[in-house]
C-alpha cells in the first residue's frame, strides 16, 4: 500500500510559478511510475506530468511542455512538479499518482494509488 500527500498548492499569478510536492509512504516508492493529473470543474481528470520509476524518463501533455518540469528523490520518496509561466487555464486540483507498472501512463486507471489533491489557482 502507497500513500501519497500533496502540497505546494495555492494562488498564483499569471506566468508566475508553483511547486508542488508529493511525499509517498512506504518502501516500494521507488518502483513505482509517478504522475500528476490535474481535474478542473466540470471536466475529467487528466494527464499533466509523469516519470518512471528512476526518474530518467519523463513525458508530459502538450499543454504544459516547456513550462512544468516533473522530477523525484527516491531518497525522500517525494515526487516534484515545477510550474513555471503559469497561466489561468492551469487552475484546477492536481493529483499525484502512482503505478505498479513500467510504462508512464497517460490515464487514471493506469495509476494504484492516489493522493487527495492540492489545489492551484492562477490569477490573470
Amino acid at each position: 500500500q502507497v500513500q501519497l500527500v500533496e502540497s505546494g498548492g495555492g494562488l498564483a499569478q499569471a506566468g508566475g510559478s508553483l511547486r508542488l510536492s508529493c511525499a509517498a509512504s512506504g518502501r516500494t516508492f521507488s518502483t513505482n511510475t509517478m504522475g500528476w493529473f490535474r481535474q478542473a470543474p466540470g471536466l475529467e481528470r487528466v494527464f499533466v506530468a509523469g516519470t518512471d520509476r528512476s526518474g530518467s524518463r519523463t513525458d508530459y501533455a502538450d499543454s504544459v511542455k516547456g513550462r512544468f518540469s516533473i522530477s523525484r528523490d527516491n531518497a525522500k520518496n517525494t515526487v516534484y512538479l515545477q510550474m513555471d509561466s503559469l497561466k489561468p487555464e492551469d487552475t484546477a486540483v492536481y493529483y499525484c499518482a502512482a503505478a505498479r507498472g513500467l510504462r508512464i501512463g497517460l490515464w487514471p486507471d493506469e495509476y494504484d494509488y492516489w493522493g487527495q489533491g492540492t489545489q492551484v489557482t492562477v490569477s490573470s
